[in-house]
């Protein structure tokens, strides 16, 4: 039986927010603190017995105290944004969303506990092991180059990477001594890597995307070799996941052989539920003391998947990664961003059932 993660059915994180918390939100102005954290706390409250009722073994507060997956971390670490998007040129008629944008206005600096008080608030409520999810130490970089770190806050590259560096360790050893055992990072830039658009758009702000890949895996070696050892630690790679849409396209061919190898992460969540994706080929790569989360189903779109197709999918991927060392999840979360993508929570429980369903049936266990 599965005892430490990952588990054989996993989710990503981020859940489809109630109407009540987006209204609230949305009226920010008039709405007290107070009101809005007691409708979090009930939304997160149902969260969980969600999750409790479809068998997962984990469980997130579906990321209802935030805008986005990353947003409001890096608020807490100065006067950092990257919720700035430019719209032009971008339909949803090709399925490719734009790109957010990071503004660096200070040094990266923590100053407090970030996600504590969401870990206590998870152990409080439910019997699943509490999920931890959070940005990754390269996201900020990846949203705004050495343009934007150099523009007003940084005058040396090297010192931003020493200030992100000290402040993900010391998110994690705050969450560590609080009894955290779980923390999944959202680090999404390696999987967009392989798309020669994103190339092209690294390229034309003055970065070099193969030397981006070396560099960003040193620095989260660096967090992961100071990480309190009493944690697991996952990676979650995907595409971009923002209103039913992506950011990118392509294999994980480019990035396979150094990010499973060079990269000191135990296990990773990688998406794969669709052709943007690549084969299962690049799987080739991973060592056999590391594990593989498939991400099967899809959080973009309200079709559930055929169980059949899916459990096929898990035999094409043990051609390349013995099975033992496999688990099923969505690709993404529901709700990377607030407004979430356009399905259901009747479509969204229906998903997260259907993953552990597949789960016990390949692995007899969840």
């Amino acid at each position: 039986m599965q005892l430490r993660p990952p588990f054989r059915a996993e989710h990503i994180g981020s859940l489809l927010r109630p109407p009540r918390l987006l209204e609230l939100r949305a009226r920010a102005g008039d709405v007290g603190q107070d009101e809005l954290a007691r409708e979090e706390d009930r939304a997160i409250r149902d969260a969980l017995a969600l999750q409790e009722r479809v068998g997962l073994k984990l469980a997130t507060d579906g990321e209802f105290r935030r805008r986005s997956y990353h947003s409001f971390f890096y608020q807490q670490l100065g006067d950092i944004r990257i919720d700035v998007v430019d719209d032009s040129g971008r339909g949803k008629a090709s399925g490719r969303g734009p790109q957010p944008v990071a503004v660096i206005g200070s040094r990266v600096q923590w100053k407090h506990p970030i996600h504590v008080a969401d870990y206590d608030y998870i152990r409080a409520h439910t019997s699943l092991l509490p999920k931890l999810t959070i940005p990754g130490p390269c996201v900020l970089h990846f949203r705004g180059g050495d343009a934007a770190i150099l523009r007003s806050a940084y005058r040396d590259i090297d010192q931003f990477w020493d200030d992100i560096v000290q402040a993900f360790v010391d998110e994690l050893e705050a969450l560590a001594r609080d009894g955290c055992r779980y923390v999944q990072i959202d680090e999404t830039a390696f999987a967009k890597f392989g798309d020669p658009e994103v190339q092209a758009w690294l390229k034309v702000r003055g970065d070099d995307w193969q030397s981006l890949i070396d560099s960003y895996i040193a620095v989260t070696n660096r967090v992961l070799e100071r990480a309190p050892a009493s944690l697991s630690i996952g990676m979650h790679l995907c595409r971009g996941n923002r209103g039913g849409q992506h950011h990118a396209e392509g294999s994980y061919d480019i990035v396979a052989e150094k990010l499973f190898n060079a990269l000191n992460i135990r296990f990773y969540f990688l998406e794969y539920d669709s052709a943007r994706a690549g084969s299962f080929a690049p799987l080739r790569f991973v060592p056999r003391d590391k594990a593989i989360v498939l991400g099967l189903v899809s959080t973009k779109t309200p079709a559930l998947e055929r169980r059949e197709a899916l459990k096929k999918r898990v035999d094409e991927a043990a051609q390349f990664v013995e099975l033992d060392r496999l688990a099923v999840s969505p690709q993404c979360g529901f709700a990377s961003v607030d407004t979430g993508n356009p399905l259901s929570p009747r479509d969204q429980e229906a998903k997260l059932r259907l993953v552990v369903e597949l789960a016990e049936e390949i692995w007899g266990e969840t």
